[in-house]
């Protein structure tokens, strides 16, 4: 599945290689301003970003770049072709560069023809990428940044944090610290101005002096052969236009059609960036200043490797905006020094292989905990998520999975396997439950997981056992007036349903039946396959939709059903949009998947798109005040958002009091809790904390995963808000309405 050049070794990054994944890790998460100073970005980012999106359609313009951005991947050599002969007729001198060293050798020898030893450069990410400063400095080239993020980070002797915000991870104290020591005068520790002032003062000299400027580019202009740039601090036409020489430094993906695709770019890239209308300065520029020598570098640098695979051509359409690092919840705990490589956030999850080899992003996969957030915010709806597992899925394929992880997925793969394990387990864990909890804080190793979450029992009895399993029930006489009555529905429970919550599961069936529902138990369901596929393992994942698609099709052979309902969100986004892709190459499996999927609906959904039940027709005497957690799956995968709202308040008459937070994950991502318990923690008690201060004490959501993590982590702090399934709430509704018509 890898294509060699992502195992390849970067001799010249190997020289300047990080410390161990782990340091940086543990570094990160005992480093408490690291949570206020991009936590507090991340929540005002989201608030300027919605007021910036709110007098545009911003859904029309991403669509439409995505097609242009399309448009130029499929036909990515004809666009570089015209680009490099209308900016030639422009008079700049156009080179092409294979890889990091091409790139560094070019930038070297117009340096060396001109007798330059310092280069004034503007913000670059493609120069970090190539490691220009390092490379440049063993030729006895000094290249000064002259963004003042990048400048700071650069005598701080660090990488850049954030693909837009190179510094910020660091606080103004930490700032004004580093001045103090840098700079020949005393700067402030708390007014940001007069810091960027000592930082304009320490650079301006730069711009006369140096005898080559360099920029990045935004977008390449095809049929002109003009370089954009965007910049909010004006540095960047300074570079570009003070030197006599100015390079500009480019990766191939950078290209647009015409001015008019330019300019839509700009209209989505300000407000995905800094949540700005428009950035200060966007500079265009056409062949070299007059009188000056102009030369642009277009970088390929593993970029035609990944447009030649399906699975990643996409993330070529990236504008650099870092909106993924800005909603990602393990980035705001560990930082993009940790979570990326030189690229951070989502995005350098996903490219990082393509540039520096699989091996640099090999670890830093492993934190994102796929809350899909990053691909709703994404200007170019990239899908990032899936882009991250097929990295993982790579890393697994070379490198293997943990020992703890290929046990567990041996059996969970096998039903049988996973019968005799989860029987042994209930009596085993029975003398330690309390309240179908397990608590076991003292015991080493263990102590990590355990000492700030309880974990769940096994269930007495499975929900299979609870009910005909292979059969049906019939519907019971309808309580209200709905458009499912009639209809036949196959309950898909989710293994974690089954084995650990069949409460919920019978709340769905009765629900389903109160509504005037048939419900058919389907017989041979054993786990959908999301926690191997999560955990990168492809053969198992398909090992194990198979079984799925196999148990279903065979039950609905023998009573077909309208209808395949599950009360887990993400059993629903597995069966519904994962298995697309995980089959993209099986055309009999990906037929059979999308037949099963066209019928597959999670429980909230069916109530408000088929049941349809009218607003008022099941209020409560006394309303229920509760919260509501969106989950990932159901928020970003599925698109739940006002839909479980509606039913809560408007049909049951609940008192929804809403989270004061801003959507975020409760940190559970299945293994991702176990595997990083310190940042899921935290994420779990911001949430449960943000539930509490809403004055309920029930907690309402619709996934077992969440509910599993929320509840262990009210048991273990002592809690006591109450953790539900929707459907619970919406099975005891309708039981007490049945009470008042018996």
């Amino acid at each position: 599945m890898a294509p060699q050049l992502l195992h390849r070794k970067d001799d010249r990054i190997e020289e300047h290689a990080e410390e161990p994944f782990s340091v940086r890790y543990q570094r990160a998460i005992d480093n408490p301003r690291l949570r206020r100073n991009i936590g507090g970005f991340q929540i005002g980012w989201r608030a300027n970003r919605e007021r910036a999106i709110s007098d545009i359609e911003f859904d029309q313009l991403r669509n439409q770049f995505k097609s242009t951005k399309s448009h130029v991947v499929n036909n990515l050599e004809r666009f570089i072709d015209l680009f490099e002969s209308m900016a030639t007729l422009a008079g700049a001198n156009v080179h092409r560069a294979a890889d990091a060293a091409d790139a560094i050798e070019l930038v070297r020898r117009i340096c060396e023809r001109h007798g330059a030893t310092q280069i004034a450069k503007s913000k670059s990410m493609v120069s970090e990428e190539i490691e220009l400063n390092h490379a440049l400095a063993d030729h006895g080239i000094e290249v000064v940044e002259t963004d003042a993020g990048e400048w700071i980070v650069q005598q701080a002797h660090e990488r850049p944090s954030h693909i837009v915000g190179p510094a910020l991870h660091m606080g103004r104290h930490e700032v004004g610290e580093l001045l103090n020591r840098v700079v020949d005068r005393e700067v402030s520790l708390e007014d940001i101005p007069d810091q960027v002032r000592a930082i304009r003062d320490a650079v301006r000299p730069v711009f006369f002096t140096a005898g080559v400027g360099m920029n990045g580019a935004n977008a390449l202009i095809a049929e002109s052969g003009t370089v954009m740039i965007v910049t909010n601090e004006g540095n960047g036409r300074l570079s570009g236009s003070m030197p006599p020489v100015h390079i500009v430094l480019a990766g191939i993906e950078k290209l647009v059609p015409t001015f008019e695709d330019a300019v839509t770019q700009l209209r989505i890239l300000g407000r995905s960036s800094t949540g700005q209308r428009l950035t200060v300065n966007t500079t265009f520029m056409t062949g070299p200043t007059p009188g000056h020598e102009m030369h642009i570098i277009l970088l390929d640098n593993g970029r035609r490797m990944m447009k030649a695979m399906p699975e990643f051509a996409e993330a070529l359409h990236c504008i650099r905006c870092g909106a993924c690092s800005n909603v990602c919840p393990p980035y705001a705990e560990v930082s993009g020094h940790v979570f990326g490589h030189i690229y951070s956030g989502a995005i350098g999850l996903v490219v990082s292989g393509f540039h520096h080899g699989l091996d640099s992003i090999a670890k830093a996969q492993s934190l994102c905990l796929s809350c899909n957030a990053c691909e709703m915010v994404c200007p170019v709806e990239i899908p990032l998520p899936r882009q991250i597992l097929d990295v993982r899925k790579m890393v697994v394929e070379t490198q293997g999975l943990s020992p703890i992880k290929r046990m567990v997925l041996a059996v969970y793969s096998r039903p049988d396997a996973v019968n005799v394990t989860t029987g042994l387990g209930r009596f085993l864990d029975r003398p330690l439950a309390r309240n179908q909890m397990i608590r076991n804080r003292r015991i080493p190793k263990i102590n990590r997981q355990t000492r700030w979450r309880s974990l769940p029992a096994l269930a007495p009895q499975p929900l299979r056992s609870l009910t005909p399993s292979g059969s049906f029930e019939e519907a019971l006489q309808p309580v209200v007036a709905n458009g499912a009555i009639g209809k036949t529905v196959a309950l898909f429970p989710g293994c974690m349903t089954d084995r650990l919550y069949p409460e919920q599961g019978i709340a769905i069936a009765e629900s389903l039946k109160l509504l005037g529902v048939r419900v058919i138990y389907p017989k041979g369901l054993n786990c959908c396959g999301l926690p191997a596929n999560n955990m990168g393992d492809a053969d198992s994942a398909k090992r194990m939709a198979r079984q799925t698609i196999e148990a279903l099709e065979s039950q609905l052979a023998r009573l077909p059903a309208d209808y395949i309902v599950s009360g887990s969100a993400s059993c629903v986004a597995m069966l519904t949009q994962d298995y697309e892709h995980l089959f993209r190459d099986e055309p009999t499996w990906l037929l059979r998947s999308q037949q099963l999927a066209g019928k597959v609906m999670d429980f909230t959904s069916f109530l408000e798109k088929v049941a349809k039940i009218e607003a008022g027709a099941l209020p409560s005497g006394t309303p229920i005040e509760l919260t509501y957690h969106d989950s990932c799956q159901g928020m970003n995968a599925l698109g739940l958002k006002q839909e479980p709202r509606r039913l809560l308040t408007e049909v049951l008459g609940c008192e929804l009091r809403e989270l004061d937070d801003i959507p975020m994950c409760c940190g559970f991502g299945g293994s991702f809790s176990f595997d990083y318990p310190e940042i899921a923690q935290r994420l779990m008690d911001r949430k449960l904390d943000a539930a509490e201060q809403t004055g309920a004490r029930l907690l309402v959501t619709d996934n077992q995963g969440c509910i599993m993590h929320l509840r262990g982590g009210v048991d273990a702090e002592g809690r006591t808000i109450e953790v539900k399934h929707i459907a619970e709430i919406v099975a005891a509704r309708l039981t007490e309405v049945k009470s008042t018509i018996d």
